[in-house]
């Protein structure tokens, strides 16, 4: 009887991550000019392997055995041909196509169409991007290959082998996540530098400040932060960037809101709104005048923050102490001190946890959106300490001025709004 498969959910995160590992190394290999297999054959690679993987949870293992003995064969093939043929271009990566595609053809059969569609469109991208991923791979020096190893490893390695379960005084100190936020820091600093280093400078700052807030505002200004200390840094940009990612921390919020309590957006989100456009306004602001000071931090070396990480971790770490014991002591009676608290260093606890109860009917609407909107002004304030302790001076005034804008600005929706 045939084993039943993974959700499709599953699947797709599977052959993702075979994609980015295949990526990774091929990666390594490209850039010590590996001629028989680079980036894209290691990619495709990868790929054929999670397909004869899911081929062999219906058929069994013979499939995986064959097709191990297949690629073997491929690669002494293409060895032999490749030392006959001198021709500087001369690769696996027509064959590596290939051999994927046949195996996306065979899924098809077996009802998995949409994995198919997605795989075929992923070899398509990879086979017209050849110029785009090969000028990418030779702009990245060994200094930048370093430091994406010293992120796979606190990402990759590090990270999995730790407890993710609450310990410690109340519970709070989850080593998972307090690593988490080690890797985010290493990784978005990383990802800040490099779209500077392959976009346009404005371009660049744009994107890094709206990924870093999606993923943690309060990790992009401690990273960056300690990155504007570092010579030849661009203080402008870095704060544009550190302001972009904090004001995209409300459009989160709004996000969140809209689903936890979707019945009540007409009351709590116009405030939430009206906070983003203005924290947006801020960050416009500032982009703008970075783009005028022609200075962009594109040529620095490659940001090495893993002591500075790991000390920021300690720091949120002791944060989460702090609010716990302040809930413990306080309890339900202060709401708006439990949400300044809790707000200090994570936004979405506190925007889930009220829109909830909002839903629940358990706490009035125009008390939840005041305590959200509480949450993202301790925050800035935390962020704000965060600056003055980390970073350098050209860093420091302007994004100060645009922290504190916004924290007058929160404060008079707050007080003023009926």
């Amino acid at each position: 009887m045939p084993t039943p498969l993974p959700e499709t959910a599953e699947l797709l995160q599977s052959f993702g991550t075979a994609l980015g590992l295949g990526l990774l190394v091929g990666l390594q290999r490209e850039w010590v000019q590996n001629r028989v297999a680079g980036i894209r054959t290691f990619a495709l690679l990868s790929l054929l392997g999670a397909l004869c993987g899911l081929l062999g949870i219906l058929y069994g293992g013979w499939v995986i055995a064959a097709a191990l003995i297949t690629c073997v064969s491929v690669v002494i093939i293409g060895h032999l041909a490749e030392m006959q043929n001198k021709e500087p271009d001369s690769g696996l990566t027509t064959e590596m196509a290939m051999l994927v595609m046949f195996t996306t053809g065979m899924i098809t059969m077996h009802g998995l169409r949409l994995v198919s569609v997605i795989i075929a469109g992923t070899v398509m991208v990879l086979l017209q991007s050849k110029k785009p991923l090969h000028d990418m791979v030779r702009r990245i020096g060994e200094d930048d290959l370093r430091e994406i190893a010293r992120l796979v490893l606190a990402g990759l390695v590090i990270l999995p082998a730790l407890p993710n379960r609450e310990m410690g005084y109340l519970g709070v100190l989850n080593p998972f996540a307090i690593w988490l936020m080690v890797v985010l820091i290493v990784g978005i600093s990383l990802t800040a530098y490099l779209a500077g280093k392959f976009i346009s400078g404005s371009k660049g700052a744009a994107l890094a400040g709206i990924f870093g807030g999606l993923i943690s505002s309060t990790a992009t200004t401690a990273s960056l932060a300690r990155r504007s200390r570092v010579v030849g840094a661009c203080g402008i940009t870095l704060a544009a960037i550190t302001l972009i990612a904090s004001a995209i921390v409300f459009l989160r919020v709004i996000v969140e809101v809209a689903i936890a309590a979707p019945a009540h957006i007409q009351t709590m989100l116009p405030p939430l709104i009206a906070m983003m456009f203005w924290f947006g306004l801020i960050a416009a602001i500032t982009h703008r005048l970075s783009e005028r000071s022609n200075k962009h931090t594109a040529d620095e070396s490659p940001p090495s923050e893993l002591k500075s990480a790991v000390v920021f971790g300690l720091l949120y770490a002791v944060v989460l102490l702090i609010v716990a014991a302040a809930r413990h002591h306080f309890g339900d009676s202060g709401l708006y001190i439990a949400a300044a608290i809790s707000g200090l260093t994570d936004m979405d606890a506190i925007t889930l946890s009220t829109s909830r109860l909002v839903s629940m009917a358990s706490l009035e609407t125009s008390t939840a959106w005041r305590m959200i909107l509480l949450g993202g002004l301790a925050n800035i304030v935390f962020k704000s300490i965060l600056v003055m302790t980390l970073g350098a001076r050209a860093f420091i005034k302007p994004v100060l001025l645009g922290l504190t804008s916004a924290l007058l600005g929160g404060a008079a929706i707050l007080a003023l709004w009926p």
